[in-house]
């Protein structure tokens, strides 16, 4: 099992410094949607995160010009790219191409969408799906039970990423389990006063 750590709502030298502390002590870094928005593409390329040891993750949550952002994407040092699974089939098949063509990985963000459309998009040997609990969401979120009804709905699906306010104790249980590849914890972890100690935690429960 892997775990992804969520870089969201820093400054960008913040982002950078976390990266620098947490390279090679996590599987992946992920590079969040807010850091994407607030400095773009061009700026994260440029920007010295120099990771040598860990996975680097952007979290684009395309919707459409697909093949356009995962272009652009790939091309700005990404290893893995997101879509969101409520974007068209079209788009969806369009930035598989581009991740297969980079031999790359994309994670499908299966954000509120309902089991129908999950039947539709469940073809993509290479990509992982994403099962996410809404952070603006007021529900409680049970992980395990999540996962549980998720492969028995959907036993083809091989890699399955899960992210929602994931605690060590949900992070145990969840590796127990056996069902998901990749837990991602994001406040959990960067927002405590010794991120690297915190990441060393949640590895050692995991694995």
């Amino acid at each position: 099992m892997k775990l992804q750590v969520a870089i969201d709502r820093v400054t960008l030298d913040d982002a950078v410094k976390l990266t620098h502390e947490l390279d090679g002590v996590v599987d992946i870094i992920e590079l969040g949607t807010s850091l994407i928005k607030d400095y773009g593409l061009l700026a994260l390329k440029d920007a010295p995160f120099n990771i040598h040891n860990s996975r680097v993750l952007y979290d684009l949550k395309t919707n459409d010009e697909g093949a356009y952002e995962f272009e652009k994407g790939f091309e700005s040092n990404a290893d893995i790219l997101t879509v969101m699974a409520g974007s068209s089939l079209d788009t969806i098949k369009q930035v598989y191409d581009v991740t297969e063509k980079y031999n790359k990985e994309m994670l499908i963000d299966l954000l509120e969408v309902d089991n129908n459309k999950i039947k539709d998009i469940t073809s993509f040997d290479n990509a992982i799906y994403g099962l996410h609990h809404s952070k603006d969401s007021k529900d409680s979120f049970d992980a395990v039970d999540t996962l549980d009804k998720f492969k028995k709905s959907f036993p083809e699906v091989k890699k399955i990423a899960v992210a929602g306010g994931i605690d060590l104790k949900q992070a145990k249980a969840i590796s127990a389990q056996g069902i998901a590849n990749t837990i991602i914890v994001g406040g959990k972890i960067v927002k405590t006063d010794n991120p690297v100690e915190s990441a060393k935690q949640f590895m050692e429960a995991i694995k």
